[in-house]
């Protein structure tokens, strides 16, 4: 057994997803811990897992929640360039204070956060055997497919490859901060400096991914060791209970909408969200994602708005699902069987939302083109066309299948037993 350390981002779409990984691994007897600034350590200490702090003078608690706000109120091209330096910042930090800390915790192994790539430097340089975890949806570069922060629908064809490899090239100077940063590190280290836009997909023992193989357009270009695995989702983990007030549901069919726990201070969505669902025959159900946030007025309809709400069991009782496009919530909702309306915001969210449409699983509605109408429009085709229902309950069956948890854990225990890469071979039946 190995102690096993884990990082990642301190948002709750990075920290759960790698929380539920880390108990299952600690299920298995690894010991298991979060190496993050303060804010990482709830969600850690909820999980069961150990937690090392890095970053506590820089980022002190509730530094990140002051940042996340501030990144709600982003959408779009400003939302990117502020997360780029959200994990610039994070990357300095991990540089500077996390070999010490690893050291000193005596950590044999690390998984790390495919958008974390300062971490992948540190297991180099403390030569740990390196593990790259996708949380959010892969980024690894293929000239065949749009960036996975592109809305870009997926087309073969000359013209496509070219739109594609123009997307990678901005893709590489959004990341050329985070990169610089590392370099300059790894130049006084010895190390040899990474290519531009190698985000994390530098050498690991194995490259997983949390989304099934149906949920990624056909690829031409992975790593040899890279692994689709599923959700993972574990009914027993360390989620914070919720109290939502189940007395209010009134027996009529249930809209969920989140907009997630990020790009959520923009109340004219909520706003605008309200009214389109006003006139459907339906319950609406708003979750505005953060406690700090009450509405001005009274929203449009009467929905049941709570601050955070108990996701999964309420998408067991919905009809369909309005997100922003967060691969949690599009996974969970997957796992439901419950078809969307995606309102992409930023980063990864218009890859998975143009993804979501592929599967024939949601309708799109752009934040640009975003209007009562157009959001009532793409709201009643969904719930009255059966074809969205039935495709999301066909890839509800294919997930059931996956168990992608165990498999992700195989595939962990694995790499650490031989400290050899894990080819997809390895677990036949889960390539692309």
């Amino acid at each position: 057994m190995a102690h096993l350390g884990l990082i990642c981002p301190e948002l709750s779409g990075h920290l759960n997803p790698m929380t539920t990984l880390g108990r299952e691994l600690q299920r298995r007897g690894h010991h298991v811990t979060i190496v993050a600034r303060p804010d990482g350590r709830a969600k850690a200490q909820r999980a069961g897992l150990g937690f090392v702090v890095i970053g506590d003078r820089e980022f002190p608690e509730g530094a990140m929640g002051e940042a996340t706000t501030q990144l709600g109120r982003l959408n779009g091209l400003q939302a990117v360039r502020f997360t780029v330096d959200l994990l610039r910042r994070g990357a300095a930090t991990i540089l500077r204070e996390a070999p010490a800390a690893i050291r000193a915790a005596k950590i044999d192994a690390l998984l790390v956060d495919q958008v974390v790539p300062a971490g992948n430097t540190v297991a180099e340089l403390l030569g740990a055997p390196l593990l790259t975890v996708c949380n959010a949806l892969a980024m690894n570069v293929d000239p065949t497919l749009p960036p996975a922060v592109m809305p870009w629908r997926f087309e073969r064809g000359f013209f496509a490859r070219v739109r594609n490899r123009a997307g990678n090239v901005v893709l590489r100077w959004l990341a050329k901060p985070i990169i610089d940063e590392i370099n300059t590190y790894r130049a006084e280290h010895g190390l040899r400096l990474l290519e531009r836009g190698s985000l994390g997909e530098g050498p690991a023992l194995a490259h997983i991914a949390q989304q099934p193989a149906f949920f990624d357009y056909p690829r031409e270009a992975l790593p040899e060791c890279f692994h689709y695995t599923g959700p993972w989702h574990d009914p027993l983990g360390g989620a914070e209970r919720t109290v939502f007030p189940w007395e209010k549901l009134d027996g009529r069919p249930m809209i969920y909408a989140s907009m997630g726990t990020l790009q959520n201070r923009l109340p004219e969505i909520f706003e605008t969200l309200a009214k389109a669902c006003a006139g459907v025959e339906a319950q609406l159900v708003l979750s505005l994602g953060s406690r700090d946030q009450t509405p001005d007025a009274a929203f449009a309809g009467a929905p049941v708005v709570v601050p955070f709400a108990p996701q999964i069991e309420l998408l067991k009782r919905a009809t369909l699902t309005i997100t922003h496009a967060g691969l949690n919530t599009a996974l969970e909702s997957l796992s439901q069987g419950v078809p969307m309306v995606a309102i992409p915001i930023t980063n990864d969210q218009p890859g998975i939302a143009s993804r979501l449409e592929w599967l024939g699983v949601a309708e799109v509605v752009p934040p640009s083109r975003l209007s009562v109408q157009r959001l009532g429009a793409a709201v009643q085709r969904v719930l009255r066309d059966p074809v969205y229902r039935e495709k999301a309950r066909r890839y509800q069956q294919e997930i059931a299948h996956l168990n992608g948890l165990a498999l992700a854990a195989d595939i962990v225990d694995q790499a650490i037993s031989t400290r050899e890469p894990v080819p997809r071979n390895r677990f036949s039946g889960f390539a692309p």
